[in-house]
């Protein structure tokens, strides 16, 4: 299955200016809005539109919605903590809606909407404060009720799955899993779930010091469509990792890494025949099941990376794994 690529990535490429994040609802919101692309899903539905419909045209299964910064938490820097919900819920439905005009052209290759839920810009394991190491700027509980209203908008939108990526710590992610697992009971209903943790440096860490395998066990006690990696490293970086998965996860592997390394403006160089020909070693090697794009790439990346993934057989699970 392939994954879309780099949303944030294609919202910079229309140079949007303060009123365009605005709109006309916002107009007078007392505090600045541009950058905070979530807020595009109600303020230029035509661009969130049309960037799902590139990267089906090119070739993935699976959009994600417009939610990576979908929280409470998150929203709290632009004061919209109260619009959550619809956030959601809207952007849920405009990658719907695009999903299945895709699914009705052809059937054969249906298209899915996969609910995005990022890591927030507060951890629980670590403190933002170098002087005071025990002192955290979030609990467990309010991670979790964040990850339930955002999680309860893209269910009431109609996502096919959930996933969570992007993840630096993984206290923030089993407060997000546990939020899905009370919501599916309440609702009396279960959706796919994905997790994808990243490895932030050459140490094979994430930020909040775990090893890949370590991650892995902290999250297997739910029972998940895949576990993989995504952002941070580029493809090439990302293989040793994956190695891991490949060799003990009990369920399907994605890795969706950037486009390369960022140059010293951060932005991304590596084109999308460059980066096809490092992801293709995984495809080879039968290390993943769920590939795709994350930051600097494009639709010209996805329509790469799906034409090489059509070559290669996904890889076995392992039963005694």
């Amino acid at each position: 299955m392939v994954l879309d690529g780099a949303m944030g990535t294609m919202i910079q490429k229309h140079k949007l200016t303060e009123e365009d994040y605005r709109g006309e609802r916002f107009r007078n919101h007392p505090y600045p809005l541009k950058g905070n692309n979530d807020l595009l899903s109600l303020t230029r539905p035509d661009i969130i539109k049309d960037i799902h419909r590139q990267y089906f045209e090119a070739g993935a299964d699976i959009a994600e919605t417009n939610t990576f910064s979908g929280t409470s938490i998150a929203q709290a820097d632009y004061h919209l903590e109260d619009i959550v919900y619809e956030l959601n819920y809207q952007s849920a439905l405009i990658a719907r809606e695009v999903a299945d005009e895709f699914t009705r052209k052809t059937p054969e290759k249906p298209r899915f909407v996969a609910g995005s839920i990022g890591p927030t810009n507060k951890t629980a394991s670590l403190s933002p404060d170098v002087n005071n190491p025990g002192y955290r700027a979030i609990t467990f509980d309010q991670l979790k009720e964040a990850f339930k209203l955002q999680a309860k908008g893209l269910i009431e939108g109609r996502v096919d799955l959930f996933l969570l990526e992007t993840i630096i710590d993984t206290l923030n992610v089993k407060a997000a899993l546990f939020a899905i697992e009370e919501l599916f009971e309440e609702k009396g209903m279960r959706l796919p779930v994905m997790v994808s943790g990243t490895i932030t440096d050459a140490s094979g860490r994430t930020l909040s010091g775990q090893t890949t395998e370590a991650f892995l066990v902290s999250v297997s006690h739910v029972p998940l469509l895949s576990v993989g990696l995504n952002c941070a490293l580029g493809a090439k970086q990302l293989r040793p990792y994956l190695q891991v998965l490949n060799e003990q996860a009990p369920f399907f592997v994605s890795a969706y890494p950037n486009a390369g390394l960022p140059n010293e403006f951060g932005q991304y160089d590596q084109g999308p025949e460059d980066m096809g020909q490092q992801m293709e070693e995984f495809l080879k090697e039968g290390l993943v099941n769920i590939v795709g794009g994350c930051c600097g790439t494009t639709p010209d990346h996805i329509r790469v990376i799906a034409s090489l993934a059509a070559k290669y057989k996904p890889r076995e699970v392992a039963v005694n794994a």
